[in-house]
């Protein structure tokens, strides 16, 4: 076992993930990089590791009871406790063949696949459940876990309800739901200062959105990694972007 800081990140073989793992492991955290593809996620492992920073491919993937049960009993076989969890793997199935030429979102909620829509909730929702309770006894060793939700602008009541905000039902209410799995946690876990924050890292350039977003993988990670190094007494049970606090 070592005391060395541990930190785990999921669906981190690209995007947003690896640029939160490649920060992490730059703040001296050995970073387990949890990825479903074992290709991907140990080429992505590999080409970290290769430029000094201590970082593992962990098989995980969040929407498989199994395989989360497996990847926690993986970590605990090799470290005594886990400072952070960023709850990253996200998925929005027919997102990008919605965009018209403009790059608007174009299809109605009344023409949303259910099918993608439960797919959706597995990954987005029902999978940051899975890990952080799986992973919940390795959080509860460390004196000052931090836990970061990765949400979304869609996910907010208050700029859905707007004109200007694209109406993306399943992506959208699936984010407005960890937002609420946020809160959740963070009301169990404060007593044991455990932090639990949702992060909106903003349209950011991803596979997410064929790289329609204007935002580069390094401004996205900017909050995550903010909330992830959060002080003790700092804010639990918020949602923040890199601005401050987002509305609900």
């Amino acid at each position: 076992m070592t005391t060395r800081k541990n930190a785990l990140v999921t669906g981190a073989n690209k995007g947003i993930g690896r640029e939160t793992v490649r920060r992490l492991a730059a703040l001296d955290y050995k970073v387990w990089l949890g990825a479903r593809d074992a290709e991907r996620g140990e080429t992505a492992a590999q080409a970290l590791h290769d430029e000094g920073l201590d970082v593992e491919w962990l098989a995980l993937d969040v929407a498989s009871d199994d395989s989360v049960a497996a990847a926690a009993k993986t970590v605990a076989a090799r470290i005594s406790s886990l400072e952070v969890l960023v709850n990253n793997a996200g998925i929005a199935p027919g997102y990008v063949e919605a965009l018209g030429p403009d790059g608007r979102y174009q299809r109605p909620p009344s023409q949303e696949d259910i099918a993608d829509m439960k797919a959706t909730y597995d990954v987005n929702v029902f999978g940051p459940v899975r890990v952080t309770r799986a992973f919940l006894p390795l959080l509860l060793a460390s004196p000052a876990a931090r836990i970061v939700m990765v949400s979304s602008y869609l996910g907010s009541l208050a700029r859905a309800s707007g004109s200007q905000s694209p109406n993306v039902m399943g992506y959208g209410s699936s984010k407005t739901a960890l937002n609420a799995v946020t809160l959740a946690f963070a009301r169990e876990l404060a007593p044991h200062g455990i932090m639990v924050n949702a992060a909106a890292p903003g349209y950011t350039a991803t596979d997410l959105n064929a790289h329609r977003g204007g935002r580069t993988v390094q401004q996205a990670a900017e909050i995550i990694v903010r909330l992830t190094t959060l002080e003790p007494g700092g804010p639990t049970g918020g949602y923040f972007d890199e601005n401050g606090p987002l509305p609900w």
